[in-house]
């Protein structure tokens, strides 16, 4: 594959088409342009075709992934433009980056929806998606998680490991994802490569391989020492607008600074020591060839153990730059090429079992005006191709793609077809949502099934097709909620429209109506979430709503163990329908519920009726008895059920249903409320006010760090309290202060509390 054929790709079609952002007559079709490239040798053309189906081992699909305001969107940046993606510099701060391209995103400064984009760097094709560092958009990083092979966690060089970044981290580790690290912002005055290496190291519980160390420190950074090459690498300004293109590479001599050269030598001895003992290949390399003369080491062997360290997630690589100042993103995605993994040295379950037939599964949905739902796809096997129908295993429906396109931000190209490896964007699939697995057909499906069966590694006979089905990603539960209005009732079905469109897109987004008040209630995961969602509605759909106000999504449990029996008897026309229950119901130190039957009443229920009681029990989970919220941690024992024949499943569902209800009064309830993890950064000189507004808030300190010349306040506090913390804490602080915070647990109210919660929902407070 030629160097920069995806670039030439680029500039004939933005040059003729993209720029034209808007217009209908744009034509964005591959083959359309390529007819059009009059004079072109057939090879160019053919490279052009070749370059968008790349060999599979140079094509890298990863994340950037990092705490909120990091520099992720800014690196991005710098990756699309030193790969000739793009021809200028984006800037958040300007509101002009490629990848924040909603309106929400370039007014806010802040990434809320991920986003992909394809560019080529030295023969390799990377598939790239910028994530949110918001909490309140967390299933974004996690969807993009799932499907990705490799991830860049970019770290403030002066903060280390903050809040979010924990969490992105630990959402990592969950899929297995080998990383490369970037201490960001090194030319900041509090910049700290220790302080940043000794955070990861501490607070990720990983193993930092640093494969360079800075050249100067804060304004004087002016680059870095590359540790395996024992290179020096050097941006030196020509201008104060120097794009950070051209930068100087000089081997480290006799005539440098003694005490740098003394501090390469030094540091890439420690290297090479590290990695030998993560490595046992290079291990016995080292002992075999070099012994103690680590200076004689090749760089190439020592960039080849580092990757095999890299993909068995042994250790993390980490290097250092700063994107805003264009220093450093070079060597980064270098990096990315050298260390993470292509899609073949990825092991995905079930994948094996289609072998060359396509699979692939939908990670995330966007809605167009004018081709209706745009679906993600990460092609895990086989060949996708436009104008194709495709068969969905969890909804079970055939749908046909009517158009296959290359994700560029908020800008497309349409392609025939797509290998194996690759990120695709498909227009057509009207019912597919995030987490459904799309193969080529039932045929295939079942193909699949059959090979599942038979796979002699088993050792027994699987069944079902959850068996070839990809996992999906966990939707975690909203801990906010407010009603929702439409200006006129004939608005009704469009806003309708609306929201059904969002929670496609945000399966985070839960939207349900109340049966006694019949309004519209909107659940989302904190408050910017649910003013970046309102924005949409009034923005991209044109209706101008009204939301109620913010309320904590609290839940329900039981404080005793209780034993009950109900019995339901009606008639219902000519048919007399009569069930008889008992169960028990106790608190369990458990996220979830249960439901269970007696080992006697399990061999003696038949399965319909099996299915009624849970189904009659699952409802009266949904309501608690105290305030109406959802049921945590209890478990619900059934001893006996008399059904008379003749009687339907729904009655009996109601008998079981009406028991549970009396049983979880009798048992007492109990409110727990969301408990947020709050992490504050702030100068020590406004301390002693955010801890005493704390204290207001029900507030516990955990700890209180220093962090160069900041302090870093830890604490639990809960949701309920949190209401517009930010404009407070800007008060406080004369705006010097920032802060971030995640749902740590649901934890019982106390009764002064629960009373006054109680009194205050009854309307009596």
């Amino acid at each position: 594959m030629p160097v920069g054929a995806l670039q030439t790709l680029n500039r004939v079609i933005w040059g003729r088409c993209l720029l034209k952002a808007g217009s209908q007559s744009c034509r964005c079709d591959v083959n359309w342009h390529l007819r059009r490239f009059h004079g072109s040798p057939k090879d160019d053309i053919k490279s052009l075709r070749a370059v968008l189906n790349p060999d599979i081992s140079k094509i890298r699909n990863i994340g950037i992934m990092a705490h909120i305001d990091a520099g992720k969107t800014t690196t991005t940046e710098r990756m699309l433009y030193y790969s000739g993606y793009t021809r200028a510099l984006g800037d958040v701060d300007d509101g002009d980056t490629v990848t924040d391209f909603m309106a929400q995103e370039r007014e806010r400064g802040i990434t809320i929806q991920s986003a992909a984009v394809t560019f080529d760097w030295k023969n390799h094709r990377i598939n790239l998606i910028d994530t949110p560092g918001h909490v309140d958009f967390t299933l974004e990083v996690e969807r993009a998680l799932r499907v990705l092979d490799g991830a860049i966690a970019v770290f403030d060089a002066s903060a280390g490991v903050e809040a979010q970044t924990l969490t992105v981290w630990r959402q990592a580790e969950k899929h297995h994802i080998p990383c490369v690290c970037f201490l960001n912002k090194m030319d900041k005055p509090t910049a700290d490569l220790q302080f940043s290496i000794e955070s990861i190291r501490l607070k990720l519980k990983a193993n930092p391989v640093v494969l360079q160390f800075p050249i100067g420190s804060g304004r004087n950074f002016t680059g870095v020492v590359d540790l395996l090459t024992n290179q020096k690498l050097t941006w030196k300004p020509t201008s104060t607008r120097d794009d950070g293109r051209t930068f100087e590479v000089k081997h480290l001599g006799q005539s440098d600074d003694p005490e740098l050269l003394q501090a390469a030598k030094e540091a890439r001895a420690a290297l090479i020591e590290q990695v030998a003992d993560l490595d046992d290949k290079f291990a016995e390399l080292l002992l075999t060839n070099y012994g103690d003369n680590f200076d004689g080491v090749p760089a190439n062997l020592l960039q080849e153990a580092v990757r095999r360290v890299t993909l068995a997630r042994k250790g993390v690589p980490v290097l250092c730059g700063s994107s805003l100042k264009n220093k450093g993103v070079q060597p980064l995605l270098d990096a990315i090429t050298a260390y993470l993994p292509n899609p073949n040295e990825r092991h995905h379950d079930l994948v094996c079992w289609y072998k060359e037939d396509l699979c692939a599964l939908a990670f995330k949905v966007l809605h167009d005006k004018q081709r209706g739902p745009l679906v993600f796809l990460r092609i895990y096997s086989g060949t996708l191709k436009a104008q194709t129908a495709v068969h969905n295993i969890n909804r079970n429906s055939t749908e046909r793609m009517s158009r296959l396109l290359v994700p560029f931000a908020d800008q497309h190209v349409e392609i025939p077809s797509m290998s194996a490896g690759n990120i695709a964007l498909t227009v057509g699939l009207k019912q597919t949502v995030t987490g459904d697995t799309i193969v080529s057909s039932k045929a295939s499906a079942a193909a699949a099934l059959c090979r599942a069966q038979n796979d002699s590694g088993v050792g027994k006979k699987r069944g079902g097709q959850a068996d070839i089905i990809l996992s999906g990603v966990e939707v975690p539960d909203p801990v906010f909620f407010c009603t929702i209005e439409p200006p006129t009732m004939a608005k009704q079905a469009d806003l309708e429209f609306a929201l059904n469109c969002l929670q496609r897109e945000d399966p985070s987004l839960k939207v349900r109506v109340d049966p006694d008040s019949g309004q519209t209630v909107l659940c989302g995961m904190g408050e910017l979430h649910i003013e970046v969602l309102h924005d949409r509605i009034r923005r991209e759909y044109g209706i101008e709503t009204q939301l109620g106000p913010l309320q904590v999504a609290y839940r329900e449990t039981i404080l005793q163990q209780v034993s009950t029996t109900d019995t339901l008897d009606r008639t219902v026309g000519s048919r007399r329908h009569a069930a008889s229950v008992n169960l028990t119901v106790r608190p369990v130190d458990m996220a979830s519920c249960e439901v269970a039957f007696t080992e006697e009443l399990q061999e003696q229920i038949s399965p319909e009726i099996k299915e009624a009681v849970e189904n009659g029990v699952q409802s009266s989970f949904l309501q608690g008895p105290l305030l109406g919220y959802p049921m945590k941690g209890v478990s619900t024992l059934i001893h006996s059920i008399s059904v008379e024949p003749g009687t339907s499943p729904a009655m009996v569902s109601a008998c079981v249903s009406r028991c549970m209800l009396k049983a979880l009064r009798l048992a007492g309830g109990q409110v727990l409320e969301p408990v947020m993890s709050l992490e504050v950064t702030l100068g020590e000189e406004h301390l002693s006010s955010v801890l005493g507004d704390l204290a207001q808030r029900r507030g516990t300190v955990r700890d209180i760090q220093t962090r160069h010349d900041n302090k870093v306040l830890l604490a639990t506090v809960p949701l309920a309290e949190m209401m517009g913390y930010s404009t407070v804490l800007r008060t406080v602080t004369s705006g010097n202060a920032t802060f971030s915070m995640e749902l740590d647990a649901y934890e019982a109210m106390n009764p002064q509390e629960q009373s006054a919660l109680l009194k205050r929902m009854s309307g009596l407070m």
